[in-house]
């Protein structure tokens, strides 16, 4: 999934990246917003969510890892990331990861380009 295109909404620009049917029933998959990789997320009630794709500890994509309700795994050493505020639950990770806001309009979904947790 790649950028399609902008709009302003509470001051923030938001940018086109897929239909809703596109994502997984449940999960994650990766989206490259101007050249910043992110993982948008679907958890089982339906909600969506949008952080950084790379693992603050081993530069590897979350959007491979396993969602466990609001948490999302790190495949490569177990690292866990709450995907609605970024924060690593323990070790290995230590830094939390961005998490930038999601708007659903029509199917579409738009995510910010400004991190909400910076």
């Amino acid at each position: 999934m790649s950028a399609a295109a902008e709009k302003v909404e509470d001051g923030v620009d938001f940018v086109r990246v897929c239909r809703v049917d596109e994502l997984p029933a449940f999960g994650a998959a990766a989206a490259d917003i101007y050249g910043q990789v992110v993982a948008i997320v679907r958890t089982k009630e339906g909600e969506l969510y949008a952080l950084d794709d790379t693992c603050s500890h081993a530069n590897v994509s979350l959007s491979e890892g396993e969602l466990d309700d609001h948490t999302l795994e790190c495949w490569l050493h177990g690292s866990r990331f709450d995907i609605r505020t970024g924060e690593p639950s323990g070790p290995p990770a230590t830094v939390p990861v961005n998490v930038y806001p999601v708007r659903v309009e029509d199917d579409e979904v738009y995510v910010g380009t400004t991190p909400i947790n910076a």
